[in-house]
């Protein structure tokens, strides 16, 4: 047995409704979404005693206070924390917090490790700033900026290339987004709740040929925290608690024009590094949260993670297999496309709903039999790709 897998779990989650909040502060949410996964937890605070609080885009200020140590004194940690340190790598931001708080809590160097995100993205900046920002973002200002590349360009590039190569259909791309829709209406915390079929996302116009105005996610204010503690500790907290059982990581490159030409030979490894270390095959996992960014990546990653052939996740998806009553329950949150863009907790979100899904918490969402759950992050313009598997056994 991998001496890693687990001897760790995520033990409490706290999140607020994703949207457009210019009434909330950033400090509010992020003080009430790390309260909220300690009450989940059932832990006194002051054995919080690690604080990762995963990096801020909207306002610098912010994120320069979280540095600081802000949520320390706001939370009333400052007698028993011994750190708070920063980890940041846009939206795989929470599979590096993670890994980072198991080896914490593994090597005895801290008992239990509060992991949070806040960002408003929604309302903490100007409009065009926004776009301007994520539109540079991991974009070569030498090679690639100058010639008009965004992230945007790469959304297209990507699905136009994904379609050709396995045959999918713009009609199943759009199909994500409709899967998506139906599990964010489910989701009291998703911002795009409202029904959308495939066929209306094909009536929107043409953004970044061949994504679709209805294919792009909406930027918006959000937060989100989990803690994590030994699995001895864990069990003496809740009946459920979400072992880490496994975790495989690839980190391949900064621009889009250095991605590898394969990722399935690039990603692949990590993939099957999470289900070794975790003693499971791709048929064991029930539910797969995906991070998204654009509905391409989902059908990419779901045949990255093995649970589907090559070229045919469009045809699950737009078969209804991965919406709410299906065989392969997908993003039961709704992703980044229905829940809502918040940068880094992008990833966050997703991380935390596998953790509510293992432990039972997620309401009308619920799946049933949620012993396995896999989970995806990736940062940048897919600078890498990280796998995490969580479950509810050792």
């Amino acid at each position: 047995m991998h001496p890693i897998r687990g001897k760790a779990a995520i033990v409490g989650i706290g999140e607020v409704p994703t949207g457009h909040y210019p009434e909330r502060s950033f400090i509010d949410a992020a003080v009430r979404v790390g309260t909220m996964a300690i009450r989940d937890a059932g832990i006194p605070k002051e054995d919080i005693d690690t604080i990762i609080p995963i990096g801020a885009v909207a306002n610098p200020l912010d994120n320069a206070n979280l540095v600081c140590s802000c949520l320390v004194e706001e939370m009333g940690l400052g007698k028993t924390a011994k750190s708070n340190f920063q980890v940041m790598s846009g939206g795989s931001s929470s599979a590096n917090s993670l890994k980072t708080a198991v080896a914490l809590v593994n090597s005895g160097l801290s008992k239990a490790v509060l992991v949070l995100h806040c960002d408003r993205l929604g309302t903490g900046i100007d409009f065009e700033a926004a776009i301007t920002t994520f539109s540079k973002s991991s974009i070569s200002q030498e090679y690639e900026s100058p010639y008009g590349f965004s992230q945007l360009a790469l959304a297209g590039l990507l699905q136009q290339r994904y379609m050709h190569d396995t045959g999918t259909t713009e009609r199943q791309v759009a199909a994500v987004v409709e899967s998506l829709r139906k599990w964010a209406g489910l989701n009291p915390n998703a911002m795009l709740r409202k029904p959308r079929t495939a066929d209306e996302v094909l009536d929107s116009k043409v953004i970044s040929s061949p994504v679709r105005k209805r294919m792009m996610n909406i930027l918006a204010d959000g937060a989100a925290a989990f803690i994590v503690t030994s699995a001895e500790r864990a069990g003496d907290l809740t009946d459920t608690p979400a072992y880490v059982l496994g975790m495989g990581s690839r980190c391949t490159n900064f621009t889009c024009t250095a991605q590898p030409q394969d990722l399935f030979k690039a990603w692949g490894p990590a993939c099957m590094e999470a289900y070794d270390m975790a003693e499971i095959k791709p048929t064991d996992v029930r539910v797969a949260e995906i991070y998204d960014a654009f509905p391409t990546f989902i059908l990419i990653s779901m045949e990255l993670l093995g649970l589907c052939p090559r070229g045919t996740a469009g045809q699950i998806v737009e078969a209804g297999h991965t919406s709410p009553g299906g065989k392969l329950p997908v993003s039961t949150n709704g992703a980044m496309m229905a829940q809502g863009h918040t940068g880094a907790g992008g990833g966050m979100a997703i991380l935390v709903e596998a953790a509510r899904q293992v432990m039972g918490k997620a309401g009308d969402r619920q799946v049933k039999n949620t012993d396995i759950v896999v989970e995806t992050a990736s940062g940048g313009v897919g600078m890498d790709f990280h796998v995490g598997v969580l479950g509810r056994e050792v």
